[in-house]
């Protein structure tokens, strides 16, 4: 397979203006070039630019994959509204790190499996993905966590992707909602590689998101008691282009605190989790093998009981059957050859049955005989094993 590697970065809280699109555009003269976007593929190199460069001074989002399995997400977000303390709990190296520049935390996420094949479409996962930045923005940390447990979910595909003792580590906290995700949360996930079973056990220690979390009508009322001077002071950000930064300002400080600040349930370990995800695995594995065997046992007895009713058809005219495998043995097409082998093989059933298999393997012999001349018929015939008299 030929080498294959994509770029993606969005700006997303604010365009690149003129200046900054002829810098990054200089970093690669076949990339696709916007005020909000930049696009490259390589079929052979690599891409001269550093895209932990390019997210600190331009981008708020950025999508790496290549068709050898490795793959990266990078988001950038306003310090204020997603700090390194929040996110330290959930970093693991080098599957979840993070750290800050200016006025910005840059969290990067990265997932690797040699194994992987590309999939067409797969370069349109970052506009899938890139609603988790506003989550996140928001105090929704389920990205945190997926992006954690699909790190040490690498593990059941590769035994050294961590010590031993890493399985004494206690999962961090756990957010709401696991078992309800986002779409984008879903697509990450994806993007991730993060396991079905893995996740399942995880969400069985994740309360219900609260309903009325983004109620139009409370967050309506909770925006008209904010201070005249607050509304005046981000209307004049939404103007100057700050209108998405603006958006999850608002929804942070409507929704408070993430929940995992009140969180007190027991935390797992990380061996806790993927033996319980394990344990799930072999159980839908066994019951579907358990499926497959009584499914199998069905067709062998339908099978046995069609193959009855055919005998009886045989044993009751013999003579008929006998004239039909002479006719396609005569027809020559190597499809009739293999009817003619089952016919047989019923006719010497019956034969077996009737206390006449001497008189069958008479007649075969003879049979066989007279169509020594057909090799393709008389290897069918060999693979059969049917009884034959000696020929000596």
């Amino acid at each position: 397979m030929s080498e294959y590697q994509y770029y993606e970065f969005l700006a997303v809280d604010r365009p690149l203006d003129e200046r900054q699109q002829a810098e990054v555009r200089a970093l690669s003269t076949r990339a696709r070039v916007t005020a909000t976007s930049f696009t490259n593929e390589y079929h052979w190199g690599d891409f001269r630019g550093d895209p932990r460069r390019m997210m600190e001074r331009y981008y708020d989002a950025h999508l790496y994959f290549a068709n050898w399995g490795t793959r990266h997400l990078m988001l950038r977000l306003p310090r204020a509204l997603l700090d390194l303390e929040t996110v330290d709990p959930y970093c693991i190296d080098p599957h979840v790190i993070a750290w800050t520049s200016g006025e910005h935390l840059i969290l990067n996420l990265f997932s690797e499996d040699e194994a992987w094949e590309w999939v067409e479409g797969d370069e349109d996962s970052l506009s899938a993905i890139i609603g988790v930045r506003a989550e996140l923005a928001a105090g929704d940390l389920r990205a945190l966590y997926l992006a954690w447990l699909a790190g040490y979910g690498t593990w059941e595909r590769d035994e050294d992707a961590f010590d031993y003792d890493d399985e004494d580590e206690f999962e961090p906290p756990v957010p709401a909602g696991l078992g309800s995700l986002t779409a984008p949360q879903r697509a990450l996930a994806d993007f991730l590689r993060l396991d079905a079973d893995l996740l399942t056990v995880a969400a069985q220690a994740s309360p219900p998101v609260a309903a009325s979390r983004d109620d139009p009508r409370e967050l309506a009322r909770w925006i008209k008691e904010l201070p005249s001077g607050d509304k005046e002071k981000l209307l004049v950000q939404v103007a100057q282009g700050h209108g998405a930064r603006v958006q999850m300002e608002l929804l942070r400080r409507f929704r408070g605190e993430p929940d995992i600040s009140r969180d007190d349930r027991p935390r797992r370990t990380v061996a806790e989790l993927l033996d319980a995800a394990a344990d799930i695995r072999q159980q839908r594995q066994r019951q579907a093998a358990a499926v497959r065997a009584e499914q199998e046992e069905r067709r062998a007895q339908e099978r046995a009981l069609a193959r009855e009713k055919r005998l009886d058809t045989v044993a009751r005219d013999p003579e008929t059957s006998w004239a039909r495998v002479d006719a396609l043995i005569d027809s020559r097409r190597p499809s009739d050859y293999d009817v003619a082998v089952e016919i047989l093989q019923d006719l010497q059933a019956v034969a077996s049955r009737g206390g006449d298999a001497e008189r069958f393997a008479e007649r075969f012999t003879r049979l066989r005989q007279r169509h020594l001349r057909k090799p393709s018929l008389i290897a069918r015939l060999d693979r059969a094993d049917l009884p034959a008299t000696s020929t000596s």
